[in-house]
């Protein structure tokens, strides 16, 4: 991609902002004194560990686009204000993996490239980083932006609603309860295990994975004051970029390696978890992740704001090797 009308291209744009998003979660975790350094460290961690940052990366690429509409405004303002949200989006993710990892769920002693949290500092003190990491997302949405005269307020809270639904019952915590149990850990009073089919796993995803990928895209739209409109048309594009994602996710579980993945291999089929490839083979789930994007780029390019960030984010998503 070349610059246009003084616009980075995606690279130099990405390489920005994943520096501005590391300074910013930095400034955010909480330290000691003011909490316990045990568990300060423990947060701080699995944070630093990077990973991709997609999550508040396409929450500040769709500030920028929908503020350069919706106001329009400056787009550093829109940068400004969506920023608090992309760190809380990073923040609830990171937490998710620490708990998925934990030896009662995925039981995995490998995440971004080094071992996970609770090998490095225990079982307990994974779950409680991870509770932390969870808290101080929607902490960081009260206090940031700082908002003296209010006008933020209702924004904040449709922020908080939207990240609780994905990251709860309904979203992210369900997908994952149906994924537990399928795996044969639902307890002894849960129901018997449907057969899984393809509308099954679709749902399951869309809650464990696709939710707050959603979350991501719809939270900066509402920080740089997009309309509802603009917002069904993002919350669209997110939802099947959500799907191809975990399509491209599972495909790389078995194609991948754990040094390229930075996560182990293969544990998808060693656990006997029904994905996409086990489905509709390697060649089937790539052909679903195409139409998945083709048809998120078909909503973002009727919501009437920039594509250029967003679609090259979509197109990293299916060509990714990690």
């Amino acid at each position: 991609m070349t610059v246009t009308d003084g616009r980075l291209p995606l690279s130099a744009w990405v390489e920005e902002r994943r520096a501005e998003i590391e300074a910013s979660l930095d400034a955010f975790l909480p330290r000691a004194p003011a909490a316990p350094g045990l568990i300060a460290d423990a947060m701080r961690y699995s944070v630093r560990a990077g990973g991709k940052r997609l999550r508040p990366l396409l929450t500040l690429a769709t500030a920028e686009a929908v503020g350069s509409v919706a106001r329009p405004v400056n787009p550093s303002n829109a940068l400004r204000l969506a920023m608090p949200a992309a760190c809380a989006l990073e923040l609830v993710h990171t937490y998710s993996l620490v708990h998925d990892d934990l030896p009662a769920m995925d039981n995995d002693t490998l995440r971004r490239g080094q071992p996970t949290l609770h090998v490095v500092h225990g079982e307990a003190m994974a779950i409680l980083g991870g509770d932390g990491l969870l808290t101080e997302a929607f902490s960081i949405i009260a206090r940031a932006p700082e908002d003296p005269d209010g006008r933020l307020a209702q924004r904040k809270l449709r922020v908080v609603a939207t990240l609780a639904a994905a990251a709860g019952a309904e979203g992210m915590v369900g997908g994952q309860a149906i994924d537990l149990h399928w795996s044969g850990q639902g307890g002894p009073q849960a129901p018997p295990v449907a057969s899984p089919d393809l509308d099954r796993l679709r749902d399951l995803h869309a809650r464990k994975t696709g939710a707050l990928i959603r979350a991501s895209v719809v939270v900066g739209a509402i920080m740089a004051g997009g309309s509802d409109e603009t917002l069904r048309a993002v919350d669209a594009f997110a939802a099947d970029l959500g799907l191809a994602f975990q399509i491209v996710d599972d495909v790389l579980d078995v194609e991948g390696t754990a040094a390229a993945l930075g996560k182990t291999a293969g544990k998808d089929a060693a656990a006997g978890k029904v994905t996409y490839p086990s489905l509709v083979g390697l060649d089937g789930s790539r052909a679903l992740a195409k139409e998945a994007i083709a048809r998120a780029e078909s909503s973002l390019r009727g919501a009437g704001v920039p594509t250029d960030y967003l679609l090259g984010l979509a197109a990293w998503v299916v060509e990714r090797q990690q």
